[in-house]
């Protein structure tokens, strides 16, 4: 980041000053509510993240409370946003800071990087913003922005350049105001230095210190690494119904949605025939099979492509739990890859 110079943080600063957008977690930038919202916003939108913002402080407004709330209700809370590791690392990084801090998250960058669930950037926003610490917050709109003001094509995904990036945001910050300034940097990048080959260079506070514009290079960078491609599985998901209930399993503890709550599924796409047969070698008796809208769902490393089947059953086997649709939805979080699968009974009470 050698193009970068001590006159970055001036404009920048006054940038973000004049109109920054008014986020509820700006609003009262505690230790709790910055944690809370920055593992909320990690590859989620920050529109999509208002609502369960709102909703998560009004049921959990505290560190001790997150730490004394039962799974069932945080992974309620977290329903929809993904990655379920990250709201159950939440909760156990709760727990600790209760038990070793009596309830306050410390002020103190090692010590935050230490909690579960908590990494470099994470860490850096916390004690910046929430304790004023002059630590970065290098996350990807921080990193495109360093590619672009520097004219860099290192692939931002090198370890080595993220740390030589740390290292000159961190000689850069102004010790007055650390979090405004690493705020200021995130917000350039979702707002004005844009990804996809569109940054908005008209209306870029620090345009006059950017190599990539000048050099004509800005649309496209940043450099990435190729990502190795996902991985297809084919699934068959069934919505079972039994005197007007929904039948739902749990997943195993480790993996994928790990210990989440589910519809239950078959491997492969499985034809009518297919499924009844299956479907009776594990002691099911069904009296209709309705076929439903196919739907496809997309992970980090693999995407599911799934043919989807309303089961009526004549009685409840084993294996599955029954509860009402409107307990479903108040009281079971279910991963969004099976929302598809739902809308047939969205209107019953």
């Amino acid at each position: 980041m050698s193009g970068v110079c001590s006159a970055l943080a001036a404009p920048l600063l006054a940038w973000y000053d004049s109109g920054h957008r008014d986020l509820p977690w700006r609003a009262s930038p505690t230790p709790y509510h910055v944690w809370v919202s920055e593992i909320m916003l990690q590859q989620t939108r920050v529109e999509a993240v208002r609502g369960y913002y709102t909703r998560w402080m009004e049921a959990l407004p505290s560190v001790r409370a997150l730490a004394e709330a039962e799974e069932r209700v945080y992974l309620k809370l977290w329903e929809g946003l993904g990655y379920y590791s990250r709201v159950r690392n939440l909760h156990r990084a709760a727990v600790e800071v209760c038990a070793r801090y009596g309830g306050a998250l410390p002020a103190d960058y090692e010590q935050l990087r230490a909690l579960p669930g908590i990494g470099e950037y994470t860490a850096g926003a916390i004690a910046s913003i929430a304790f004023g610490l002059p630590v970065p917050a290098v996350d990807g709109n921080v990193l495109r922005v360093a590619a672009r003001l520097d004219g860099d094509f290192t692939p931002i995904t090198d370890a080595k350049y993220k740390k030589a990036v740390r290292q000159r945001f961190t000689a850069l910050m102004p010790a007055d105001r650390p979090g405004d300034f690493n705020q200021a940097l995130m917000e350039l990048g979702a707002t004005v230095c844009l990804p996809n080959g569109a940054p908005l260079c008209s209306g870029c506070p620090v345009q006059h210190l950017c190599l990539g514009y000048h050099h004509g290079s800005a649309a496209a960078l940043p450099i990435r690494a190729a990502k190795k491609a996902r991985r297809i599985e084919p699934r068959t998901v069934l919505l079972p119904r039994c005197d007007g209930l929904v039948g739902l399993c749990r997943r195993p503890p480790n993996g994928l949605l790990a210990g989440l709550w589910e519809l239950p599924s078959l491997d492969g796409h499985l034809a009518p025939d297919e499924v009844r047969d299956a479907l009776a070698a594990r002691g099911w008796q069904v009296d209709k099979l309705l076929s439903l809208r196919p739907s496809k769902h997309i992970f980090t490393h693999v995407e599911w492509h799934m043919t989807g089947y309303y089961v009526e059953l004549s009685q409840p086997p084993d294996g599955l739990t029954f509860v009402t649709p409107s307990v479903l939805r108040t009281a079971y979080a279910l991963p969004s890859a099976f929302r598809a699968f739902l809308s047939v009974i969205e209107e019953e009470a």
